[in-house]
């Protein structure tokens, strides 16, 4: 079991910039390639970026491409997630999800390769 609690939420304005954190604990997380959703009011949760269990392969969403960077410090079984330059319509509640990986440079997209879910951070961003 793999427990994973999301951090750094808050209300900013437009341009702004913003560090979530994903903290693991349970099982070792370095056997977990990981992931960030996010879910506007009124929508479905979306995919925002993936991580491999190495940390060297990256996947993005195309609305924050250029905008938002993933990264894990191992030592510490923390993810994170470099938000910069925020907009209105990156408000959303930020879930961080693992999964089980095989492969050290495997990242997934799908909501349901994810084994594990944080219970979210709100991040609200006003114009």
């Amino acid at each position: 079991q793999v427990q994973l609690v999301e951090s750094g939420g808050g209300l900013l304005q437009a341009g702004g910039s913003l560090r979530l954190s994903c903290a693991a604990s349970g099982r070792t997380s370095t056997t977990y390639a990981m992931g960030w959703f996010r879910q506007a009011p009124g929508k479905e949760r979306d995919f925002v970026s993936a991580l491999s269990r190495s940390g060297g392969n990256t996947k993005y969403a195309d609305s924050v491409k250029g905008r938002f960077t993933i990264a894990r410090d191992n030592a510490k079984n923390t993810v994170y997630l470099q938000m910069n330059n925020l907009n209105p319509e990156d408000t959303a509640v930020y879930y961080c999800a693992a999964r089980r990986a095989y492969s050290d440079s495997s990242v997934s997209q799908g909501q349901s390769d994810y084994n594990y879910w944080g219970q979210g951070t709100q991040v609200t961003v006003s114009s």
